[in-house]
């Protein structure tokens, strides 16, 4: 981070940390991995302080804080840059893809709603790679018919 790319809060070891982990991470961490993750580094670090700090950070736009889908616990991205989300609907993965909707769709957006648009986010759902495959999906139907 350079001098021009200082964040407007004190970064301590702790804080540190948690930006790195999260910016390092490509599955989209909830704040219970992101802990066990920092932990690893820093064991003296609690869960406490590892929440707050998710939240500053947020609110400094340095990480994203992203709920996908209803009642889902929120999981972090260090890609603070426009993109969009694919979730697994079977395990919970979540991958970044970039999708640009034709300048049409916002127009139509702002014309329904009244609206200014100024951006938007997609959040794609469907399975995984793992979860599409053929004994995969049989034991997801099993699983299914238990629960």
């Amino acid at each position: 981070m350079t001098t021009s790319e200082r964040p407007a809060f004190r970064l301590t070891p702790q804080r540190a940390a948690v930006l790195e982990v999260v910016r390092a991470a490509t599955d989209h961490p909830t704040a219970r991995d992101i802990y066990r993750r920092v932990r690893a580094r820093q064991p003296g670090i609690g869960f406490a302080t590892v929440y707050r700090t998710l939240n500053l950070l947020v609110a400094h736009a340095e990480i994203l804080e992203l709920q996908l889908g209803d009642g889902a616990v929120a999981r972090y991205d260090g890609n603070t840059g426009h993109h969009d989300h694919v979730l697994c609907e079977a395990c919970g993965a979540v991958a970044d893809v970039r999708v640009e909707l034709p300048a049409l769709a916002c127009l139509k957006a702002e014309a329904a709603s009244g609206f200014a648009v100024s951006g938007y986010e997609l959040q794609f759902r469907g399975r995984c790679r793992d979860c599409s495959r053929p004994d995969q999906e049989t034991a997801h139907a099993a699983e299914q018919a238990v629960g």
